[in-house]
C-alpha cells in the first residue's frame, strides 16, 4: 500500500513517528510525507523553518515548495507536488489541514486529473459547531463530496461533520500517538531536590499554556482549601497570566507552594511530568475567539493527558470537548470550571492512596492499547484498509 500525507505538522520530526511506525508494519507499505518547504509556526517560534528531505526504509519526508508560510487552511503547494504523485502514485492521499482546506481541495483535483485513483482522507481537530457561508462553503461541500474517509482527533468533530452531510467512513483518533520509551515512569530525585519539592509533597501538576481556557485559575481556586497535609502545584507552561496567577496565590496563600517552570523541550517533559503525584487538565469551553469561519474553542484532546497516562501518573480532567472521551474510566472528571469538585478530585486522590495507584495501572494501560505511536499506527492501517475494500 503506498500512502501520501501531506500536513506543516510534519515538519518536527518527533510528529513523524505513527507514519514511521505505519511503515514499518509491513514491508509492502510505503509511506511518503510532504511537508512545506518553508513554514512559520504561530506561538512562541517566530522563525521560518526550512525542512529537508529525510528517508529511512520505507518512510519519506518530502519538502514542496509552498504557497502560505503561517495559514494552514491557506496552504497549498507548489508544481513539485505534481510530479511526486506522478512518480509515487498513491492508493491513499490525506491530507491533515481540515475540512476547509486549499491544500486538501488541490490535492483532489490532481488526483482526479492525474486518474490515480487514491482515496482521499483528511484529518480534522475541529470540534465546535459551525456554519459556513459562500465562497467557504462551496470549498467545504467540494472536499466533503470527494472524501472517502475522513479520521477526526474527536468524536464532536465526527459529529459535526456528519450533519455537514458527510457519510462514509470514519475514525477517530488523535493525530500524534505518545512515545512510551520518552514517557515513562522515572524516579527524578534530583529534579525534585532542584525544585524544593520534598518526599512527602503530594505534587499537584499542570503543563500547558498560562490561559484562561486552560481552566488554571479554577485549578488555583481548588487547591485553596485543600487537606491540611504537604503538598505543592508545579505548574510547567508560560502564557499571559502568569503573573496573575503569582498575585491569586499570593492572595489566597499558596505562594510558597506554588513552583512555576518556563516551557521546556518537549524531551525533557517527561522529567516533570514524572515529579507528580496527579495531572490535572482543567480547560474550559469559551466563545471568546473567533476565526474567518467559526467561534470559539473547547479542549480537541489533551495530549498531556496521554504522556502523564503512560509515566503511570494519574489524571483528573474536565469535561471539556474531548477529556472525558480520552479519559474514560482511567481518571477523574468534574464540570468544568467548577472549583469545588475539582477539589474533592484532587482530596480523593490525596487521601486514598490505593484509588491513586489503580488510576495510574488503568491509564497506563489504555495508553499502551489505544495511543502509542503503533497502536494508532495500526488502527490507522486497520482504517486503510477498510476504505480500500470499499
Amino acid at each position: 500500500m503506498k500512502i501520501l500525507v501531506a500536513s506543516h505538522t510534519y515538519i518536527v520530526d518527533l510528529n513523524c513517528e505513527k507514519f514511521k511506525t505505519l511503515a514499518q508494519l509491513d514491508p509492502s507499505i510505503e509511506v511518503t510525507i510532504v511537508v512545506p518547504k518553508k513554514w512559520k509556526p504561530g506561538g512562541v517560534q517566530n522563525k521560518i523553518i526550512e525542512t529537508k528531505y529525510r528517508i529511512e526504509g520505507n518512510f519519506k519526508v518530502v519538502p514542496i515548495p509552498n504557497f502560505s508560510q503561517n495559514n494552514q487552511g491557506l496552504l497549498t503547494f507548489g508544481i513539485d507536488v505534481l510530479k511526486l504523485l506522478n512518480e509515487f502514485k498513491p492508493q491513499i492521499i490525506q491530507v491533515e489541514q481540515g475540512v476547509k482546506s486549499f491544500a486538501y481541495a488541490q490535492l483532489i483535483t490532481l488526483n482526479k486529473w492525474l486518474n490515480l485513483k487514491a482515496k482521499n482522507v483528511f484529518f480534522t481537530w475541529w470540534n465546535l459547531p459551525y456554519e459556513s457561508k459562500f465562497p467557504i462553503s462551496s470549498l467545504e461541500q467540494y472536499n466533503l463530496n470527494n472524501t472517502d474517509g475522513l479520521v477526526a482527533g474527536n468524536q464532536d468533530g465526527a459529529d459535526i461533520l456528519r450533519d455537514h452531510g458527510y457519510n462514509k467512513a470514519v475514525a477517530v483518533m488523535p493525530q500524534l500517538g505518545v512515545d512510551e520509551v520518552l514517557f515513562s515512569p522515572k524516579k527524578q530525585p534530583d529534579l525534585a531536590h532542584k525544585l524544593g519539592i520534598k518526599e512527602e509533597d503530594f505534587v499537584i501538576g499542570f503543563v500547558g499554556r498560562f490561559v484562561e481556557e486552560k481552566g488554571i485559575l479554577t485549578l488555583l481556586k481548588a487547591v485553596e482549601s485543600l487537606p491540611k497535609q504537604p503538598w505543592k502545584l508545579l505548574l510547567l507552561g508560560r502564557g499571559e497570566l502568569r503573573e496573575r496567577i503569582i498575585k491569586e496565590s499570593q492572595k489566597i496563600g499558596v505562594e510558597d507552594r506554588l513552583i512555576m517552570v518556563e516551557s521546556v523541550a518537549h524531551d525533557q517533559v517527561p522529567q516533570y511530568i514524572n515529579l507528580m503525584n496527579v495531572l490535572v487538565l482543567p480547560s474550559e469551553t469559551t466563545y471568546k475567539f473567533k476565526t474567518l469561519t467559526a467561534v470559539g474553542w473547547k479542549e480537541q484532546f489533551g495530549h498531556v493527558l496521554i504522556e502523564a497516562m503512560a509515566c503511570k501518573v494519574p489524571v483528573i480532567g474536565s469535561n471539556s470537548g474531548e477529556i472525558p472521551n480520552v479519559i474514560k474510566e482511567a481518571g477523574l472528571i468534574f464540570p468544568e470550571a467548577d472549583a469545588s469538585a475539582l477539589q474533592n478530585c484532587l482530596s480523593q486522590l490525596m487521601l486514598n492512596p490505593a484509588l491513586a495507584s489503580d488510576l495510574s495501572e488503568k491509564g497506563y494501560q489504555r495508553v499502551l492499547e489505544n495511543y502509542t505511536n503503533k497502536a494508532l499506527a495500526q488502527k490507522t492501517l486497520n482504517f486503510y484498509q477498510l476504505i480500500t475494500t470499499c
